[in-house]
């Protein structure tokens, strides 16, 4: 299963990236988190003390793989072993790679180490048969690279705020474009009123996977350089209650498929 996880800057994508992934690895699956964002903060929420070296750093492996002859350079170039070269094992078990950011200096995006961060992204979703979770950029600009085609399930982390829904529309709409039928909302820092932001999902037609309140707890471990699991509070364990209706939901697609695939023989 693919979990992108993504939504407007500040809202919470990385507590929720981080704790889901270790509390499916507590429970058996084989993790791989990946940090797509140019912050690079899912290590700390992973509670890895210190981030792998993000693979754009590895620059002379990217020239060697991407780059082809006349200042040209290739689109699929090699990557089925990335994961392992550049990334680390964090608690849990969890297998963490961090994407890095690129340093174009006006040249525009179309280079060689773009090509492969694209390749990279194409081989966990598409190759990968482990459980990825991608902690992906603010906003929706990975969206329009097409880089999260064949994402299983995209969450959207949206606080009560006329903003941060208007950022869940357009992911929303870019998603449909790329084929990701499952687009979820996790409430963050929700008050205990909730009417008006669950009216405004229903009217986009957005399931509303959980709720997250607001809890001290996070922003202490936040401030601490702790994983939030390992300090606990109530947004743990409303993200405890998100993970199991995942794990219901997966259960639902794998029937769904296991019958489309009866029906076609």
């Amino acid at each position: 299963m693919k979990i992108a996880i993504t939504g407007k800057g500040g809202v919470g994508k990385t507590t929720l990236a981080g704790t889901l992934a270790r509390l499916f690895a507590r429970d058996g699956y084989n993790v791989i988190a990946i940090d797509a964002d140019p912050d690079m903060n899912l290590a700390s929420a992973l509670g890895v003390a210190k981030n792998p070296r993000p693979i754009t750093d590895y620059k002379e492996m990217v020239q060697e793989r991407a780059s082809a002859e006349f200042g040209m350079f290739k689109l699929n170039p090699k990557v089925d072993d990335v994961i392992e070269k550049c990334g680390c094992v964090g608690p849990d078990g969890v297998k963490l790679a961090v994407m890095g950011t690129i340093d174009t200096g006006g040249s525009g995006c179309m280079c060689p180490e773009t090509a492969f961060l694209r390749a990279l992204l194409r081989h966990v979703i598409l190759r990968e048969k482990d459980l990825v979770i991608l902690d992906m950029e603010a906003g929706i600009e990975h969206l329009g690279r097409g880089t999260t085609r064949g994402v299983d399930v995209m969450i959207a982390v949206v606080e009560p705020g006329l903003r941060s829904v208007e950022t869940l529309e357009r992911i929303k709409r870019l998603a449909k474009d790329l084929g990701i039928e499952r687009v979820m909302a996790v409430i963050n820092k929700a008050p205990e009123e909730q009417a008006k932001i669950r009216e405004k999902l229903a009217e986009m037609n957005v399931p509303v996977l959980g709720m997250i309140p607001f809890d001290r707890s996070l922003m202490d471990a936040d401030l601490a350089g702790m994983s939030p699991l390992d300090v606990g509070g109530p947004g743990i364990e409303a993200i405890k209650e998100i993970k199991g209706k995942l794990e219901e939901l997966f259960g639902s697609m794998a029937k769904e498929a296991a019958e489309k695939g009866g029906r076609a023989l």
